[in-house]
Formats: C-alpha cells, sequence, structure tokens
C-alpha cells in the first residue's frame, strides 16, 4: 500500500506565527522544522503499523519545511513538482494524507490560514470554496487516490470533514482569532489569524500516530470514504486581495471541459477590480 503524505509548517503543534517561525531567518524556523518532521514521522509510523508498504513525504511549505536529517528513514522525500498538479502524485498511490495543514484564507478561528499566500482571497473550482487541501486532493480524486488522513489546525479539520467523505482528522490547534478578514490587505491578512491555543508537540505526535494508524486501517475496511465527487466542466476562480504593490482586487478564471488537474493547471484570464 502506497501512502502519498503531503507536508506544511504552519499548523504542526507549537508553531507561532508567520513572523517568527515559517522561513530562513526567521528566529524560530529551525525548531518549526523540527515540530513538523517529528509529527510526519508519527504519522509515517501510524501508516506503517497499519500496513503502509511505501510513503512518499512531499514537503509542501513554499521554503522548505522538512528536516530531512530528522526524516524517518522508511520514507522517501519529495521537493519540487516538475510540471505542476497533481504534485509528483499519480495512480500507483493507493492513499493521500496530509501533516501541518493549514485552513483556507478567510477561515474564522483558524490559525495561519492563507490559501497560496495572504495575498489570496479565495481559490473557488466550480463553486466550492478550496485551500491547499482542497486543490489536491480533488486531483487526487480525479486519479482514484483516496483522502484518508489529515491533521493540522481544528478549522482545517471542519473543512476537510466537509470536502472529502469520511476522512479521518486530528486537530493539534485552535484558533482564537473571530472573523474572516476579507477587508484586510495581504499584509494585514498574514497578522490577522496568528493567535491560537495548541497541544504540546509531544502530545500532538501521540494523537497524529494514532488518527494515522485508525484511517489505515478504516480504509483497508471500508473502500467507500476517501474520493471527492467530481462533475465536469471545471471553472477554477482565483480572487486576490489588494497590497501594498497592488491596490486593486485581482480575479483569475480559467475553464477546463474535463480535468479538475487540467483547470488547476490552467494559467488563467486575469480582470482587475478598482477596490
Amino acid at each position: 500500500m502506497k501512502v502519498y503524505l503531503m507536508t506544511d509548517l504552519e499548523c504542526a503543534a507549537g508553531v507561532v506565527s508567520f513572523e517568527e517561525w515559517t522561513g530562513p531567518g526567521k528566529r524560530y524556523y529551525d525548531l518549526a522544522r523540527k515540530f513538523l518532521t517529528l509529527e510526519v514521522n508519527a504519522a509515517v509510523d501510524g501508516f506503517l503499523e497499519g500496513g503502509a508498504t511505501e510513503i512518499l513525504v512531499a514537503d509542501g511549505h513554499g521554503p522548505g519545511g522538512v528536516n530531512i536529517d530528522l526524516l524517518d528513514p522508511r520514507v522517501e522525500y519529495l521537493r519540487g513538482w516538475g510540471e505542476g498538479y497533481p504534485l509528483c502524485m499519480d495512480e500507483s498511490f493507493d492513499y493521500a494524507a496530509w501533516v501541518g495543514q493549514h485552513a483556507k484564507a478567510g477561515t474564522e478561528c483558524a490559525h495561519l490560514a492563507h490559501t497560496q499566500g495572504t495575498a489570496y482571497l479565495d481559490v473557488s473550482v466550480n463553486g466550492v470554496s478550496i485551500g491547499e487541501f482542497g486543490q489536491v486532493a480533488m486531483c487526487a480524486s480525479e486519479i482514484g487516490v483516496r483522502s484518508i488522513f489529515g491533521s493540522g489546525d481544528y478549522a482545517f479539520t471542519l473543512e476537510a470533514q466537509a470536502l472529502v467523505p469520511g476522512i479521518e482528522t486530528v486537530a493539534v490547534m485552535w484558533g482564537v482569532k473571530p472573523g474572516k478578514g476579507d477587508d484586510l490587505t495581504a499584509e494585514e491578512y498574514a497578522r490577522f489569524t496568528f493567535p491560537a491555543r495548541h497541544l504540546h508537540p509531544v502530545r500532538s505526535r501521540r494523537v497524529i500516530r494514532e488518527g494515522a494508524l485508525r484511517a489505515i486501517r478504516r480504509a483497508q475496511e471500508d473502500d467507500s470514504f476517501g474520493i471527492i465527487p467530481l462533475e465536469a466542466p471545471f471553472e477554477r476562480v482565483i480572487r486576490k486581495r489588494p497590497s501594498a504593490n497592488q491596490p486593486h482586487r485581482t480575479i483569475s478564471h480559467a475553464t477546463h471541459p474535463t480535468s479538475v488537474i487540467g483547470v488547476m493547471n490552467a494559467r488563467g484570464d486575469e480582470e482587475v477590480l478598482e477596490d
């Protein structure tokens, strides 16, 4: 059984803010990478105990989030996507999973929520608002790879459950900031979503391991969950926030007659609106 494990950094337990935790040169970046990698290892341990035979860990954080030196040696590591979606996932994988995943932009009470970056206001496919998780999960569904597990903040777990029937989720933090922040610029929004309650990182690893084990055991016993119903044709709409460099909102439209992967990779036509 092959598992494709997508990772992101912002919602590993203990990662507190964009300003000090999420990129090179920031004070706690190395500690954040350690926290994420140990959560990944916990999920890997659960999947392997449950029968997985091969796991590919995809490092999905912009500047990188996985510390390869600390990564479980039983996995393979992926960095870079080649030709785009579905991000080197193919039909040979049985299951897809996520660790450290944040909620989509504009989610209330979400920790470090964003989509691609804080400049994005929303991404939707056929009218369904999706974040980074949903983009990959939709592509996985198109090629028959079942999305069975995700860990991150509580708001993300609700987002995942609403999109993917039956997915197993584990929350390791809870955002406490109300409001969507849709009226904020990209710079303001980056500072908007950091307040949160976190599990201790040691405890987060324990519940992630348990959740991953539950997920893969359920998946083997029940093949009815983990696929998003998709209906062609596909339209993708991207809405961007104003920022210091771009004082207007931008809307990008793209369509594809048969494939959600195709529409995710499409360039799109842009329209700039006065704010």
